[in-house]
């Protein structure tokens, strides 16, 4: 069972690439984003798309400009994640069909990034929008629009955010910090999605 959850692996090497995809999918996340901010970012994206790319999204985030976009498809993602609504971004991932997911924080950007064709919306930072802040957006938003919290979202909110109109979330040093085992990363994997399920009932 897919779960709208994207893991976010910023400082992920190269060497546990492999290794942490499998702990994250076994454990049922199956969304997962390298930032390009990591040690060999490409390499990394890679060997996840090659290692799971027929069963797991995989792409990269803290995606600034197209050249970065046709840099991640040039190694097998699909999934352009960023921290900005940058038109540019979103319309040459869609060009590329992969999924676009441009953060935004305020209506203006929301719809422009739509505008552009994005697949849905980050918002980001979660934690300054909160909850609220989603709740007073998502009225003015077109029917069927997907938005992930990404930042201030995580087990311990799974359920106030869903109840103001959050339909996923990215998670990013509740689940992966550089230095963690792969059994930590798994224990944590397995704790947030059973929160996820929980929140979700």
């Amino acid at each position: 069972m897919s779960r709208p959850i994207i893991a976010i692996l910023r400082g992920l090497n190269p060497s546990e690439a492999t290794a942490v995809g499998r702990a994250l999918i076994e454990a049922g996340i199956d969304k997962i984003e390298v930032p390009l901010n990591s040690p060999e970012p490409l390499d990394s994206i890679g060997q996840l798309a090659h290692a799971f790319g027929d069963r797991a999204l995989i792409g990269a985030g803290t995606v600034l400009n197209p050249d970065q976009v046709d840099a991640v498809a040039g190694v097998g993602g699909k999934l352009i994640v960023s921290p900005n609504c940058d038109i540019d971004v979103i319309r040459r991932s869609v060009a590329l069909r992969l999924e676009s997911w441009p953060g935004v924080y305020t209506p203006t950007e929301a719809f422009a990034a739509l505008n552009a064709g994005a697949t849905g919306l980050k918002l980001f930072p979660g934690v300054m929008a909160g909850p609220n802040g989603l709740a007073a957006l998502r009225p003015v938003l077109p029917a069927g629009t997907l938005v992930y919290a990404v930042g201030g979202a995580g087990p311990e909110n799974f359920g106030e955010w869903i109840k103001a109109g959050a339909d996923g979330f990215g998670i990013g040093s509740a689940l992966f910090k550089p230095g963690m085992t792969v059994s930590e990363i798994a224990d944590r994997a397995h704790h947030i999605v059973a929160a996820y399920d929980q929140a979700a009932e």
